[in-house]
């Protein structure tokens, strides 16, 4: 269900952007590239409601599909003031209410949890949402993959780079029909049975190629891998506040070793050098996904919570 009249657009991303760039969330799904990418499976919407903009979601990810959920209102200043915030979590409560839809704020991160609390004690209830943490890492360290802690890492792509010669390229527009094709045959080698993962994965392919088509006009950062002159893994990003990339995407064909962290290593090689910190998000929960991103050895989890009016 979209909540608010407001669509993730093209044109909106000037005025959007004025409010994501106007206090450092440092969670990886306030940016434009992440809001953009994932606007029709969340069916993000947005209002400005007072002295803040809230974006709202549907939480599609889950076999309970479509739960509603807001963002914390965001902030052009860079400033919270608790009479403006009452104000405009009570008129987006009223907003959620006049839908038939439960109001809860979440992906809030650990330190608007400080400042909600602080600017109206009493008010919230918190509560630790561990599932979408968000995991980040020091893009040195995955560059240079040095020591113990990286040890299998770096057998995997040393076994890659000895045993197949590859090339790395930016992703281009140009390359959107070939990409597809290889999203196609990424998603048969899973042999999805009929059911909701399967329908995520086709809701994800639209998606694609929505971004595949406007990578400039959003300010995506992508490359891909390419063996035999065929594309065989991508990977996709985008810029969160001034030192940090977050990776949205990364695919590989699992039947070359090494892959994985041969597009991880020239990803952050060639389009995330320039920033101090990589984001590869959160593990929604998944045993495999969690321990996968553990193993690349975090620096820090970004927290977030979810926020309910006692």
């Amino acid at each position: 269900m979209y909540i608010f009249d407001g669509r993730i657009t093209l044109e909106d991303r000037p005025l959007l952007e004025e409010y994501l760039r106007g206090f450092d969330y440092k969670t990886s799904g306030l940016s434009f590239s992440s809001l953009y990418m994932w606007k029709k499976i969340n069916q993000f919407s947005w209002r400005q409601l007072g002295d803040y903009l809230c974006i709202a979601a549907a939480d599609n990810l889950e076999e309970e599909m479509g739960l509603s959920f807001m963002f914390p209102p965001l902030t052009k200043s860079g400033v919270y003031e608790a009479e403006a915030l009452r104000r405009t979590i009570e008129a987006a409560k009223d907003e959620f209410e006049s839908r038939g839809e439960e109001f809860v704020m979440m992906l809030v991160p650990f330190h608007m949890v400080e400042i909600f609390d602080k600017l109206l004690p009493g008010m919230f209830s918190f509560e630790a949402d561990r599932p979408n943490f968000d995991y980040v890492y020091d893009t040195r360290e995955l560059i240079e993959l040095k020591g113990k802690k990286f040890h299998g890492k770096r057998n995997h792509l040393n076994y890659f780079l000895s045993h197949y010669d590859y090339t790395y390229e930016p992703m281009t527009t140009d390359m959107a029909d070939e990409i597809m094709r290889f999203i196609d045959k990424f998603n048969e080698r899973k042999a999805l049975p009929e059911g909701h993962e399967k329908e995520l994965l086709e809701m994800e392919k639209e998606a694609m190629a929505d971004v595949l088509m406007h990578l400039d006009d959003v300010g995506y950062l992508a490359g891909v891998i390419r063996i035999d002159g065929k594309v065989e893994a991508i990977s996709i990003g985008g810029q969160l506040g001034n030192k940090t990339v977050t990776v949205h995407v990364e695919k590989a064909n699992v039947e070359y070793r090494g892959l994985y962290q041969a597009i991880n290593n020239e990803f952050c090689r060639h389009m995330a050098s320039h920033v101090k910190r990589i984001n590869r998000e959160e593990d929604m929960g998944i045993a495999g996904l969690r321990k996968a991103k553990l193993s690349y050895n975090p620096i820090k989890l970004v927290e977030k919570y979810i926020v309910r009016i006692k």
